[in-house]
């Protein structure tokens, strides 16, 4: 009995100190201290610097070469095809006023020996009623009645008889212009796009002969985005005259393996939008595209041929040119702004190339524009500059 209560004691005695030995370790170790978190690193950003500028810049559009007048020549006349000029082919060039097509006259020259036996029964009736006139107006007077009757006096049949010599004379003026209109002219001078008759074909009034441009002026297409159409001073307005403040346009085209320039100036543009495309086109006139160079041999501007147009466009003032890459989305660009901290800036985007954008905004002179891409991009947020080691033209 003696030994067990001892052994109790023991064990109680071991587990008293036990706990009280963990107890003081834990409660008597020391307390670890809070130490200050270390402020992360501002981001890297490359920068360049850049002065805005005024510029004057160009549109660059393209289209086709297109005659300025173009019509399809017709016979006002009918008849047969009795010849042609020697030039009738297509390709070939005429002055003003040369015969393409002569038709045979001999229907009309008899018309016109017709109408003249008209006009000479037309004049001798007229005589003879004036002789009747005269006649009538002494019977009358011998009367002694001072109130004459017009019938009596025979007016209207005089009237009537100088109504006929009038339009005698009238069918032989349209004989004789129907005479004249066997020859069928150009009223320009210009070149054949396609000839429609040939000698001993029959053509009746109103039929086509010939298809002719004129080659005194040639006109191009030209599309123009809504963004070009900006940096233009296009006349859009009631009034205004293309002709008084032109625009100068240089044409570029290719041809036989050669690149060649004509000028030209913005005459007009289209009354509306193409609908297909959203684009105004604006109407480039180039005079004389059929004169040779002598000096540098530069051929003709031919119909239909493919051709790039630089349009002179205002000036823009506060412009700059940044690389494609610092474009940022709904056009904005990153700014390095005081106490080295992230602006951001919104931009007007007036051209581009593979290279460089050219934007307006309102700019202080200079900025600095980050260049580099950023992980996050929060205004204010501060970073770690770094000029950039390619520049901006490189």
């Amino acid at each position: 009995m003696i030994l067990e209560n001892r052994g109790w004691l023991t064990t109680a005695l071991v587990l008293t100190v036990g706990l009280g030995v963990a107890a003081f370790l834990f409660v008597g170790k020391p307390q670890p201290e809070r130490e200050p978190e270390a402020p992360l690193p501002a981001p890297a950003a490359e920068f360049v610097t850049l002065s805005p500028s005024r510029m004057k810049l160009a549109v660059n559009t393209q289209g086709t070469v297109q005659p300025r007048r173009q019509i399809d020549l017709v016979a006002q006349v009918g008849g047969k095809v009795e010849a042609t000029a020697s030039g009738f082919a297509e390709g070939d060039f005429f002055p003003s006023g040369e015969v393409l097509v002569q038709l045979e006259q001999q229907d009309y020259r008899f018309a016109i020996e017709r109408a003249k036996a008209r006009v000479a029964d037309a004049r001798q009736l007229l005589a003879l009623e004036k002789g009747r006139v005269r006649q009538a107006k002494r019977e009358w007077r011998e009367l002694g009645d001072r109130d004459a009757n017009e019938l009596f006096l025979r007016v209207p049949q005089l009237a009537s008889a100088e109504a006929a010599l009038r339009a005698a004379r009238a069918d032989l003026a349209q004989a004789e212009l129907e005479l004249k209109r066997t020859a069928v002219t150009a009223p320009f001078d210009g070149r054949i796009l396609q000839t429609m008759v040939d000698v001993g074909q029959f053509v009746v009034p109103g039929s086509p002969v010939a298809r002719i441009y004129s080659t005194k002026a040639v006109e191009i297409r030209l599309p123009l985005t809504d963004r070009q159409v900006g940096l233009l001073d296009l006349n859009l307005h009631p009034g205004e005259s293309a002709t008084e403040q032109p625009i100068p346009v240089q044409i570029m085209g290719r041809l036989g393996g050669r690149d060649w320039q004509w000028q030209g100036r913005i005459t007009r543009t289209d009354a509306t939008i193409d609908t297909r495309s959203r684009t105004l086109f604006a109407v480039a006139e180039i005079e004389d595209p059929f004169v040779v160079d002598e000096p540098s041999g530069r051929p003709p501007l031919l119909i239909g041929q493919f051709v790039r147009a630089r349009i002179s466009g205002r000036a823009q003032d506060n412009v700059i040119a940044i690389p494609r890459g610092a474009l940022r989305p709904q056009d904005r660009i990153w700014l390095l702004g005081p106490d080295d901290r992230l602006l951001l800036k919104t931009i007007s985007v007036l051209q581009a190339d593979e290279q460089h954008i050219l934007v307006q905004g309102d700019f202080s002179d200079p900025v600095k524009l980050i260049v580099s891409p950023l992980t996050m991009a929060v205004p204010g947020m501060r970073l770690d500059p770094r000029p950039a080691a390619v520049a901006v033209g490189e």
